[in-house]
């Protein structure tokens, strides 16, 4: 039995797991900083730095503490080395150098978007390969050829706007506040996906790149042409509304574009996936990141005429914690990959 402690600190979550043998999650805590960003509409890096100091040390000891486990139990440390906020994954590794440096065990650099694929991996052991992997969030929109897991070919991504920003930049835009994504995600259920004609990207070069910076404009574009300054000032005033308070607030005009939007994102995705699936002999899709928390984009994905199945994580670990660092970390384990006391993080770092 293997048992690896993984901390997660590239962004606004601090998070910490305990898993064993890179499939069975014994525990996993993450705190959210929402609250610290709420007001400023968007994470701001020094603030998240700060936020992680706090809660580096009570997360890891509640992370321990819920595992049922003690520092003599563990086989390694696992840590987000990038990409990220480069302050934020600089708390990270520290604190993760000093455990191993006190407590004499291994460490392992773990890439965020790796961490994204191996959620799905933790929970659904049998995902089929050769796999393509589509990691999409508020920093990233990748997509990945993958033979096992291991080893990661990038087929695709975004030119500009990652398929997160452009929901938070559009839900920012409109008055629904930071995060934008998952207010769209609730209220876009109760407009006309097809209100609204918006294009599709594209893409000179790389046709299996991405772009959602001209979807975003379209968005301002439409706002500009229908006058809505009243309508969005009023939702700003608006304190932590729910969703029948937003949807008072909200004209079916605006639900209507909402859902227009959405449904461009989510088939700009699978757009993409179904064009790898011509190319690339894959036997599964993997979907995760925090995007993978959407509902729009679950369901289509069940009702697409993909020639492969179609493996999320669940909500819990579609967005950033530690549980996914420590299932990827498992692999490095077993190959004796480990780090020395000179890791640094990499706020650009690559994964294929």
């Amino acid at each position: 039995m293997s048992l690896i402690l993984g901390i997660e600190t590239s962004c606004d979550e601090t998070a910490a797991a305990v898993v064993e043998n890179g499939r069975t999650l014994r525990s996993s805590v993450v705190a959210s900083q929402f609250d610290a960003h709420e007001k400023y509409g968007g994470v701001v890096p020094e603030l998240a730095s700060r936020e992680h100091l706090r809660a580096i040390v009570p997360v890891v000891r509640r992370a321990m503490e819920k595992a049922g486990v003690g520092w003599a139990d563990l086989a390694a440390v696992a840590v987000t080395r990038g990409p990220g906020l480069i302050g934020s994954l600089l708390v990270g590794i520290t604190y993760a150098k000093s455990l191993c440096f006190v407590r004499r065990l291994p460490l392992i650099g773990v890439n965020h978007i790796e961490g994204h694929i191996h959620a799905v991996l933790l929970e659904s052991g049998d995902v089929p390969f050769p796999a393509l992997a589509l990691v999409v969030s508020g920093g990233h929109t990748h997509l990945f050829a993958t033979d096992s897991g291991v080893t990661y070919r990038l087929l695709g991504k975004t030119r500009d706007d990652a398929a997160g920003e452009a929901f938070d930049k559009v839900g920012k835009l409109l008055g629904f506040g930071y995060p934008g994504g998952p207010v769209i995600d609730k209220l876009a259920v109760y407009g006309n996906p097809r209100a609204v004609k918006f294009p599709f990207a594209r893409m000179k070069g790389n046709a299996l790149d991405f772009s959602f910076s001209g979807l975003k404009t379209a968005v301002l574009r439409w706002v500009q042409a229908h006058g809505m300054a009243e309508e969005i000032a009023l939702r700003k005033r608006l304190a932590r509304p729910t969703v029948e308070e937003w949807l008072q607030a909200t004209p079916q005009a605006t639900l209507d574009l909402l859902a227009s939007f959405q449904y461009t994102v989510v088939e700009e995705l699978l757009r993409h996936a179904a064009a790898c699936a011509e190319t690339f002999d894959a036997r599964s899709l993997i979907v995760s990141g925090g995007v993978a928390c959407n509902s729009a984009l679950r369901a289509a994905a069940a009702r697409a005429q993909l020639p492969f199945p179609v493996f999320f994580p669940s909500v819990a670990l579609s967005t950033d914690n530690a549980a996914m660092i420590a299932a990827a970390a498992f692999p490095k384990f077993e190959r004796g990959e480990f780090a020395d006391y000179t890791l640094e993080p990499q706020a650009s770092l690559s994964l294929a």
